[in-house]
């Protein structure tokens, strides 16, 4: 029986970064991991969908080579040589974890961890003695009641981004970040995509106007949306999926190749003892205090088992946090409202803070301000003149209530976003900076600018 100051289960995001943390503190800790290290982000997730994604990037560009004077012929796209490059990807980042715990003096063990008690925790059959423990076992797709995942026909994320074969059509069950991240990839290898949604608009949680957009743009590809629609039967027949529809009483049958199943996720609970931690389960997901703690003492819950935000970033930064509450440094305390959100199907969704409407119907006085990438020096000489960013601001102070924005890399311009809720500063502030000419960012500063009528390029 060995004894620790943290035992950490699960090396995910949140899981490997918080024993790295809690190490650094000099806190002795073991990590562990009952499947692999990265988690489904690195594994099944993030990594080697962003990896296929830009494969998808680079065949439009290819595809549209005329555009910029470049005549390519006999374009081929290979599916299962840029689903190798995913999984080499992730097979180069996972030794790299490995490395940073084996840098960081964390112990690692395999094995299915149970808790006993909040000081004792076995992993097959070894019984290990802490302090603390942090959970962080993460979540998996979650399956509507009465769909059957087979694996070749109707998927989750997890069996599609494990398949190398690109279906002719497909079905895809939820329209979120996994969702349209599917439909943009499946329909530039040359899919017919009918991407489906209960909800009155493609991503959801989105500001109203990004959503119209993406949904504009989607349809120049030629995928199909129906919104406010469920699916009312599935059925798999002679290695067919027959799908029927339901929009308010409208019914709709067709076939297709592939249904890939993205409703939300399910925290994974079972099996680890957290019951015996004195947890409140809601709605699935296990409760935490302001300090992500259980029970109020030693066992804490981070990433997408708690259900506060499911976002890889989200689960490592709450991992820096639990570390840093058990080895006593008082840290500052998580703001919600400000943990970016990024969606890579092209153009790209980054979003931080309130949207539009969240900002109304919170009691604040609203000022918007919005700038095209069209008219954009930069975007242009880059024919990716697609998108716009939307500022939102309180109308009096000029504090930043949020910021949405859909174009080429766009989630490469949220770390200044981020930067200005950090510091509390104002659109007056962000529109005052000086930006480097041309570069995408001077987007940013004019929408800034327009909250309070004063934009220069429009």
């Amino acid at each position: 029986m060995s004894d620790y100051d943290v035992v950490v289960i699960g090396a995910g995001p949140g899981g490997y970064v918080a024993s790295i943390r809690a190490s650094q503190l000099g806190l002795k800790t073991l990590c562990v991991e009952k499947e692999t290290i990265g988690g489904v982000c690195l594994n099944w997730g993030c990594i080697p969908s962003k990896t296929l994604l830009r494969n998808a990037e680079i065949l439009n560009l290819v595809k549209r080579a005329g555009d910029f004077g470049i005549t390519v012929g006999n374009i081929r796209a290979d599916y299962a040589k840029g689903f190798q490059r995913s999984r080499e990807v992730v097979g180069r980042l996972t030794k790299g974890v490995e490395q940073l715990l084996i840098k960081n003096a964390v112990e690692f063990r395999q094995g299915a961890a149970y808790i006993d008690n909040p000081n004792q925790v076995t992993v097959s059959g070894e019984q290990y003695t802490t302090r603390n423990v942090i959970v962080a076992t993460g979540a998996r797709p979650k399956v509507p009641e009465g769909v059957l995942i087979d694996g070749q026909i109707v998927m989750t994320s997890l069996e599609a981004i494990l398949s190398d074969i690109v279906p002719d059509r497909v079905a895809i069950i939820g329209a979120g970040a996994i969702g349209v991240e599917f439909a943009y990839l499946y329909q530039s290898y040359g899919s017919k995509v009918t991407l489906i949604e209960s909800m009155s608009q493609i991503l959801p949680k989105e500001d109203e106007e990004i959503s119209k957009a993406l949904s504009r743009s989607f349809r120049k590809l030629g995928i199909e949306m129906h919104t406010s629609t469920s699916v009312s039967e599935l059925v798999c027949l002679e290695n067919k999926g027959r799908i029927t529809l339901d929009s308010q009483g409208t019914k709709k049958e067709f076939w297709v190749d592939r249904v890939l199943v993205a409703t939300g996720i399910t925290p994974n609970i079972e099996n680890i003892g957290i019951e015996n931690a004195q947890a409140h389960i809601t709605d699935g997901f296990v409760s935490v205090d302001e300090n992500l703690l259980v029970n109020g003492k030693n066992v804490y819950a981070i990433g997408d088992i708690n259900g506060r935000i499911p976002l890889a970033h989200v689960a490592q930064a709450e991992g820096v946090f639990a570390a840093e509450h058990i080895a006593g440094l008082a840290p500052q305390p998580l703001d919600y409202n400000a943990m970016p959100r990024a969606v890579y199907c092209n153009p790209q969704i980054a979003s931080i803070g309130l949207t539009e409407k969240e900002a109304t119907d919170k009691g604040y006085s609203v000022k918007v301000g919005k700038f095209p990438f069209l008219a954009n020096g930069k975007s242009l000489t880059a024919d990716e003149r697609e998108g716009f960013v939307k500022i939102v601001g309180e109308a009096n102070t000029g504090e930043l209530l949020g910021a949405h924005l859909i174009g080429h890399e766009v989630t490469e311009l949220l770390g200044e976003l981020s930067l200005t809720r950090a510091l509390d500063g104002t659109t007056q502030e962000l529109g005052g900076l000086v930006k480097a000419h041309p570069s995408a960012s001077e987007v940013i500063k004019e929408a800034a600018l327009a909250t309070y009528e004063s934009a220069l390029h429009i």
